[in-house]
């Protein structure tokens, strides 16, 4: 006579992951909206579960500190942002490059920007969670380039070409500061139109 089965079948298991991936899901989106509206000083896990809609406990045991949890949450920015780029041009490579340009910017001009300034401005002073930010800031600079490079279609074996797209980079940056303290969509609008016409002249 065969023993009883008592360990949890693969059906069952299945919803459990399931609910486990969109409570993960719910906390990383709470800790991204919390970070934009509040800063790092009024978004503790407690807020962040509590607008997750999960027990304490629960998020815990998915990010068991509070640097875990928003370390994660600008990884997962980070890669809605890369997702959210390639998505606007699927064939990569365009000729409109003006547009290339307006999505760069629009990169760092809307909430999810705005958290990881939040959390960059966190790190600078918080020594466990400064090298972590550092790491995760360093691969998606290098990733967003790449991007860039690919939809400019930008030769980095000219000279200057490189420095170009860093230029425009740093420059949508500024643009994303800027937009902080007010809102304008009116100026940038000119200055991504020039940046356009630059790049048409430098990069051929």
């Amino acid at each position: 006579m065969g023993g009883v089965n008592t360990g949890v079948s693969t059906a069952e298991r299945a919803p459990k992951q399931d609910r486990s991936r969109a409570t993960r899901q719910r906390l990383l989106e709470a800790a991204v909206a919390c970070l934009a509206e509040h800063g790092w000083t009024g978004s503790t896990v407690a807020v962040v579960a509590e607008r997750a809609g999960v027990s304490r406990g629960a998020a815990q045991h998915h990010f068991p500190t509070r640097e875990d949890l928003f370390t994660a949450a600008v990884e997962y920015v980070a890669e809605e942002r890369s997702t959210a780029l390639r998505a606007l041009f699927p064939e990569g490579t365009t000729g409109d490059r003006r547009a290339v340009v307006s999505a760069l910017v629009d990169l760092y001009t809307g909430p999810l920007f705005r958290a990881a300034l939040h959390l960059w401005v966190a790190a600078s002073n918080e020594d466990q969670l400064r090298p972590r930010v550092t790491e995760l800031e360093a691969r998606v600079g290098r990733e967003t380039h790449r991007i860039a490079v690919d939809l400019l279609g930008a030769d980095e074996t000219h000279p200057g070409t490189r420095e170009t797209v860093q230029g425009l980079l740093d420059m949508a940056r500024g643009l994303g500061l800027a937009n902080l303290l007010t809102d304008d969509k009116g100026r940038r609008e000119r200055v991504v139109t020039q940046w356009a016409l630059l790049l048409d002249e430098t990069l051929g």
